[in-house]
């Protein structure tokens, strides 16, 4: 067959050809020079840069609060304070935001997160992390603007919303606490439909219920046209049900907003066209995480591509709550129609009140890989849909045997543990130009297996950036003789992936440039 014949076949899933492996690049590695930054936990294009907002020293946080004391650790995988008062003591905890101009190959940090007063009067970092950021214009503002949520550690003030006209100067918009009489702590979502900003709590200190990790205490969508003046509360608290613990995720499609919920019983999901007096209307998409029950605990992402809405789903901490003893199990992508009828894309077979649903990309939940814990992010690039996962199975070395399922056992056993690494160990990039057949990117974090996870893909005039998630850093610990040691690990901290074709117009690693006023060099 002809060359000119193959393009001319009516089947032809897009217009452009889609990224493989070899068309991404390495342009950070090791969180900017500094392994303590790392999850890239928002991003977003905003005039001609890359923005980049980082959450501090994830694991060490995890360690010094003792939420996975429990597990069958052989040794906490980095190395870290033991107490909570060791985190203000010992770690720098500010936050950073980083722009990327491409064609110059410069990253800049254009914020930190500044010290204030902490809540026994000791100087603490305002914020520890950035969990997303949009481009919005208010009533008052005169362009588009940069927002960006924050994520305040447990004895400063509260959460903010800072706001940048140029990319440089970041502001603070709003009270403490975000909204007056609600002091959240922190806040993942944000989101432009129609003339409003629309944001929900992840954290509210001291709101009816003891602080749990990703339990809002108010979940409530708030809106506002222009966050300085105020917000409006533009659902009723959980749509109405005590079991919605949170809003993760939001959407917009078909003329209307989506949200996603955390529920211990299954997501579900809302939509409703935002208009009328607030709160305002709103209609049941889907319950019980799509008759999968808790295994599909919350949406964790969620796109617009090809007529219909596309749902990635999960269970926190990556895949395993063992607080709530929900998993350990594998996310599932969903598709959502506008008359609401769904299907199931990748995961389980079963029986619903709509009949029988099956997977009609033929695979299994997780693409396959039983530790794949959540679809983290989702993006539509050049006419193809791309979803990057949380991938837990770098935690192998680190747990005992016993922790896992059994199938998981089986496999590590017949495999052998170094093997079953070297083909897992990794986040998951994958993607499909019509929702419905899969292709892998990478199964391995592209090179490193401590990248562990997704958590922003991003559209841009100069491809498709990655932003992955990687908190073993700066020290990691290792297995050598019989005996765990702490080492140096220069593959720790978040990285940054280019992919494009283009491969002329991407900078070498090893010309980048890291520019920051808050680090000196010597002359």
């Amino acid at each position: 067959m002809s060359g000119d014949a193959v393009r001319a076949r009516p089947f032809d899933p897009a217009a452009a050809p889609g990224l493989r492996e070899q068309d991404f690049s390495r342009v950070c590695i090791n969180g900017f020079g500094d392994g303590h930054n790392s999850y890239p936990h928002s991003a977003a294009w905003f005039g001609k840069h890359l923005y980049i907002g980082t959450t501090r020293s994830n694991f060490q946080m995890l360690k010094a609060q003792g939420t996975f004391n429990k597990l069958p650790l052989y040794r906490w995988p980095v190395e870290g304070p033991d107490d909570p008062a060791g985190l203000y003591r010992e770690l720098d905890r500010r936050a950073q935001i980083w722009r990327f101009d491409s064609p110059r190959g410069v990253w800049e940090e254009v914020f930190r997160a500044p010290m204030v007063a902490g809540a026994e009067d000791e100087p603490v970092a305002r914020e520890t992390g950035l969990r997303a950021m949009v481009v919005f214009q208010s009533v008052s503002d005169s362009a588009p603007a940069l927002y960006t949520a924050t994520w305040a550690v447990s004895r400063a003030p509260g959460a903010l919303l800072l706001r940048s006209e140029d990319g440089i100067n970041f502001e603070p918009i709003t009270p403490y606490g975000i909204i007056d009489g609600l002091p959240i702590t922190a806040t993942r979502v944000l989101a432009v439909f129609k003339d409003k900003l629309y944001t929900s709590p992840t954290a509210v200190r001291g709101h009816a219920r003891k602080f749990v990790a990703n339990v809002s205490g108010y979940p409530v969508l708030f809106a506002s046209t222009d966050p300085r003046e105020g917000w409006i509360e533009a659902t009723e608290p959980g749509f109405g049900d005590s079991r919605n613990l949170g809003v993760f995720a939001l959407a917009e499609f078909n003329d209307q907003l989506y949200a996603g919920t955390f529920n211990n019983s299954g997501f579900e999901l809302w939509r409703s066209r935002c208009e009328g007096k607030a709160p305002y209307k709103w209609f049941k998409v889907l319950e019980k995480g799509a008759y999968r029950g808790a295994e599909n605990q919350t949406v964790m992402c969620m796109t617009a591509f090809r007529d219909a809405l596309y749902i990635g789903t999960g269970i926190q901490n990556g895949g395993h709550d063992v607080t709530n003893r929900i998993g350990p199990a594998a996310f599932e992508i969903l598709r959502v129609h506008p008359d609401d009828s769904w299907d199931l894309i990748v995961g389980t077979s079963r029986e619903t009140p709509f009949g029988k649903k099956v997977p009609l990309s033929c695979l299994q939940e997780g693409f396959g890989n039983p530790l794949n814990g959540y679809a983290w992010s989702i993006a539509v690039h050049d006419g193809w849909l791309y979803l990057g996962s949380m991938d837990s199975f770098v935690w192998c070395q680190y747990l005992k045997p016993e922790y896992y399922p059994s199938n998981v056992q089986k496999m590590m056993s017949r495999v052998g543990l170094d093997n079953f690494l070297s083909i897992h160990c990794g986040c998951d990039l994958w993607r499909s130009a019509d929702g419905e057949n899969w292709l892998p990117v990478t199964s391995v974090g592209f090179d490193t297996g401590y990248n562990l996870g997704f958590r922003n893909l991003v559209s841009t005039p100069h491809g498709l950036f990655a932003a992955i998630a990687n908190p073993f850093g700066p020290r990691v610990a290792t297995g050598e003789d019989g005996e765990w040691k702490y080492r140096d690990n220069p593959r720790g901290g978040l990285e940054v992936w280019q992919g494009t074709r283009d491969h002329a117009a991407v900078t070498p690693l090893e010309k980048i440039e890291y520019r920051s006023p808050w680090i000196q060099t010597a002359d």
